[in-house]
């Protein structure tokens, strides 16, 4: 065999490794090598593909973390159309669907309960058992190609293994998880973005991303459960949905009850009954329950309507909503300048709770939604993180009611608001002379992942503002006790507190110094890429835009936010400020540091003698390792002290996870 043909070679058995790795630990949730094994033979095939590009698979491994840009979306005609579910809300629209069923079949139905998922429906067509192409519904005959971004999606096979058949397309449907979906609203919220409305409208949005290494980061996921295809050997539905499970596709889980074989409409109304009840348990939304004729031949000679195949309904779970009048529309403003419409409401009672605002979002979702003042809307609390208003009781607006206009000058500082292209939010630019961006960037400032500065909250910088003692956050170091005790409710103890939390603070390393100062798109993981690749504030205040994107995780959109922060000299003063104050703009290199720990995840629990939690943790990011607080599959290691408690080291021993104790932690970075 030639060099080449080895080469080749190798590359089709490191692809073959690292799929079967790749199905074991995201499908199965049963991995079979540590993170840092798998990532060890995924930079071995990142190297060989760059030497040999004439051997890369379009549906390599090393697509799953992203990297294509697409500038358009191709429409794709479907070659089984996607048909949406009639909808039925109740026991006896059930019984008539089963009625109309048995008129055209005079026989005993067997059906298939599942979960419908709250997500984006996909069809995605397999060649050979290889991905080549995936499509959102769109209008059911045609949709858009987002293959790219399908790829990054883990629980979806890039190849296949068994007996599937040669050319087919499964459906199924895109979610995030809600995990995912809090972790995405915490990283907006660290930078002063507004949030996400929900996982829905975020998954779908985030399939639509031009740059698929954004889509590869947001950790969608995906149940694939319809088989479409010619002369398929199958005989149901079940069956079908079974064997795609054999050939790697994560299907939806029967012993948790997402799938389940029935005879009867009683027996429909149980699982409808209790998923009704224990929905909001998922780690994903649902919106009801899809039910489906299960026998194939049965399907076919029930057939379609004009819009919906017979053979299948859905059961909608009705979301609460209530009908109140809207009374105003506020204008709330963020410390990024990004300015949120909220609905004032006459109180209602909804969900067990009274409410009295709703979020509007955005200017595009009240002219959507039509809103004039005084309207009598209707209020939902479906899956929202607040409630929100989905429509307006027409027939109660009088003649004369005036439609809502959303406001062209900030409500604080009356600056004219500007709107990039793209972006759904007005801002208000005048982020240095605007009382809620202000107040809003100290607060970012003192925050417990920021600066952490002990004695002040809030309201400590609603006091020191109003009285002119600080209009930025380099003013904090200017305080004084004699400052500070003069405020109202200001004691000597809580002065001492604020001045102590201070100087305390300046203690604080780079990366942190660098989130806290609020550079828009800047969040806590953006912060540590930029500070350990600079290495200084000069070197990034002094870093061109291809230097910037050149670091990993920093897109366009970040570059240009640090090279127009800095680029504002008012900012470069505040830096200076706090440079001659004392507070860290370098990285504090450790000459002790290493790499004996990279690519590896560490858990520390309970008490230990020889040195304290902190420098533990302290010990191991220095060495390249990384900290997290609770056990999962990715974890490597348990550091393991003293009065640890029995439930993490069981988890850890059921998940494998090697458990070390204090001695054993320090001699592998000896």
């Amino acid at each position: 065999m030639n060099e080449l043909n080895q080469i080749k070679h190798k590359i089709k058995h490191l692809t073959k490794e690292l799929n079967k790795h790749n199905y074991k630990y995201y499908v199965l949730n049963e991995p079979s090598i540590s993170d840092y094994e798998f990532d060890i033979l995924l930079k071995e095939l990142e190297e060989l593909e760059k030497k040999y590009p004439q051997f890369v698979s379009p549906n390599s491994p090393t697509k799953r973390v992203g990297g294509d840009i697409t500038k358009t979306f191709q429409t794709v005609k479907h070659i089984y159309p996607m048909l949406s579910l009639a909808n039925t809300y109740s026991k006896s629209e059930l019984v008539e669907w089963e009625n109309r069923l048995k008129k055209i079949v005079d026989t005993d139905i067997e059906y298939v309960c599942e979960l419908k998922y709250d997500g984006v429906a996909i069809g995605i067509r397999y060649e050979n058992g290889e991905l080549v192409k995936a499509i959102t519904r769109g209008d059911g005959t045609q949709g858009e190609d987002v293959t790219a971004n399908v790829r990054t999606i883990k629980t979806i096979p890039l190849t296949l293994k068994g007996d599937y058949p040669t050319n087919f397309e499964i459906r199924g449907e895109i979610f995030l998880p809600l995990k995912n979906f809090e972790k995405l609203n915490n990283e907006r919220e660290d930078i002063g973005e507004p949030l996400y409305a929900n996982p829905r409208n975020t998954a779908s949005g985030t399939l639509k991303q031009q740059d698929s290494r954004i889509v590869a980061q947001r950790g969608l996921d995906c149940f694939l459960y319809g088989v479409y295809g010619e002369n398929l050997s199958f005989k149901s539905h079940y069956e079908a949905v079974k064997k795609a499970g054999e050939w790697g596709f994560k299907i939806p889980d029967e012993s948790k009850n997402y799938l389940k074989k029935v005879k009867s409409i009683d027996e429909i109304m149980e699982f409808v009954t209790y998923w009704d009840k224990h929905r909001h348990q998922l780690p994903f939304e649902i919106d009801g329950i899809v039910l489906k004729v299960n026998n194939y031949h049965l399907q076919n000679e029930l057939g379609f309507t004009a819009k919906n195949p017979r053979w299948a309904i859905s059961y909608k779970f009705k979301a609460e909503k209530v009908e109140t009048q809207l009374e105003s529309v506020s204008y709330q403003v963020g410390r990024t300048g990004a300015i949120t419409p909220v609905a004032n409401l006459t109180p209602v009672l909804l969900a067990g709770t009274t409410v009295k605002r709703a979020s509007l979002h955005n200017a595009d979702q009240i002219k959507k939604l039509g809103l004039h003042l005084n309207d009598f809307v209707y209020v939902e609390k479906g899956g929202e993180i607040i409630p929100k208003i989905v429509g307006v009781n027409l027939d109660k607006r009088k003649a004369d009611a005036t439609p809502i206009q959303f406001i062209t000058h900030c409500p604080i500082c009356t600056t004219e608001l500007i709107r990039k292209d793209g972006e759904a939010n007005h801002y208000c630019p005048n982020e240095l002379g605007c009382a809620p961006q202000i107040k809003g960037k100290i607060e970012h400032f003192i925050s417990r992942k920021a600066m952490d500065i002990d004695g002040m909250g809030p309201e400590t910088i609603e006091l020191f503002y109003d009285a002119g003692l600080v209009k930025n956050i380099a003013d904090l170091y200017t305080l004084t006790f004699n400052d500070i005790i003069k405020l109202e409710r200001i004691a000597d103890k809580t002065a001492n507190n604020i001045l102590q939390g201070l100087e305390t603070s300046k203690q604080r390393p780079f990366e942190r110094v660098l989130f806290a100062i609020g550079i828009r798109y800047v969040g806590e993981t953006v912060a540590k890429k930029l500070a350990r690749h600079f290495l200084t504030i000069d070197r990034i205040i002094n870093a061109s835009y291809e230097g910037l994107i050149a670091v990993e995780e920093i897109g366009e959109k970040i570059a240009e936010s640090v090279i127009n922060y800095f680029k504002d000299e008012r900012n470069q003063q505040i830096i200076g400020r706090l440079k001659s104050y004392g507070l860290h703009f370098e990285m504090q290199v450790n000459e002790h540091a290493t790499d004996k720990l990279e690519n590896q995840t560490f858990v520390i629990s309970g008490v230990f003698e020889k040195v304290s939690r902190t420098e533990l943790k302290k010990l191991i990011e220095e060495n390249g390792g990384k900290n997290t607080s609770s056990i999962s599959s990715k974890t490597d290691y348990l550091v393991a002290g003293k009065n640890m408690g029995p439930k993490k080291l069981e988890k850890a021993e059921r998940l494998g996870v090697k458990i070390i104790n204090e001695d054993e932690f320090l001699e592998m970075i000896k």
